[in-house]
């Protein structure tokens, strides 16, 4: 396993990766920018990251493919033909989704995602070639090729493992955060001016104030897509949004407007007191 880390950091620094990467992450940007298009690719419709749930879909199609290709017989052949068609189908909107997702990584997750999407590319290479040559009766080059393709897409899944699992590349950055239950003065009220992002702290969790009219909103202050501070974010129609990658929280309730997030930001509850602005984690959020 060492051996497998020293390649992952090797990956991790080569730097030359930034100049492809950097160009081709700012196309997919654009490409996604459409509110519709951003939020159904970062799951944010279903309440959870989508990449992940649709890999398990081509990486399970083509398993059950290279298995009736090994052990197998003439009678399961159509079946492992199917099973490799399924996956490269079902290839397209995994790697649009994975694309959604990287273009918000930097540097070193931006590397390693990078040649993860490479090695996932060839193996859809690869099984597209498979099939060319089963239909072509070229069954056993066939069967060598699909074989080839899921060797590669063992790899590229490997480097997709490390940046969700050991980077933490688009996890919950407040799953682990939570602020006490109870009442916790952080601020005197003449110090949150109408309309500004203000940050406190509340029992070692930062959480930003909003003061709209009589009504002051709290939320955490970490973005709950890539940890962004919402406190540097902007104000309008009663949402904040981040600065790092523009996702958009109602600050009433912290429901998400905008993607890239899939989990909605943690809320506050808020009150005045002889001068002094409390808070506390809400019973709902």
């Amino acid at each position: 396993m060492k051996i497998l880390h020293q390649v992952v950091e090797t990956v991790e620094g080569l730097e030359f990766l930034d100049k492809i990467a950097e160009p081709y992450a700012a196309v997919v940007g654009k490409v996604v920018k459409p509110r519709f298009l951003r939020n159904l690719l970062s799951g944010t419709y279903v309440g959870h990251p989508l990449h992940p749930v649709l890999t398990d879909l081509p990486i399970g199609a083509w398993s059950m493919a290279a298995l009736l290709d090994i052990v197998g017989s003439e009678a399961t052949e159509p079946a492992a033909d199917l099973l490799v068609v399924a996956g490269i189908v079902l290839a397209v909107p995994t790697a649009a989704s994975g694309a959604n997702d990287w273009s918000d990584t930097q540097g070193k997750e931006r590397r390693l995602g990078l040649v993860h999407a490479l090695a996932n590319s060839t193996a859809v290479s690869l099984y597209t070639a498979s099939l060319i040559a089963r239909k072509r009766g070229n069954r056993g080059v066939g069967k060598a090729l699909g074989l080839a393709g899921f060797g590669v897409l063992m790899a590229g899944g490997y480097l997709g493992g490390h940046l969700a699992y050991s980077k933490g590349v688009n996890v919950n950055r407040t799953a682990w955060r939570e602020g006490p239950a109870e009442w916790q003065a952080v601020l005197a009220e003449a110090e949150l001016a109408e309309g500004n992002l203000r940050k406190v702290e509340l029992d070692g969790v930062s959480v930003v104030l909003y003061r709209d009219g009589g009504q002051i909103h709290a939320l955490d202050s970490v973005c709950s897509h890539m940890g962004g501070p919402l406190e540097e974010g902007t104000v309008s129609e009663g949402c904040v949004t981040c600065p790092w990658h523009g996702s958009t929280f109602r600050l009433s309730d912290g429901g998400i407007v905008r993607g890239p997030a899939s989990n909605p930001q943690p809320v506050y509850e808020a009150r005045v007191t002889d001068g002094g602005i409390e808070v506390r984690r809400s019973p709902d959020s």
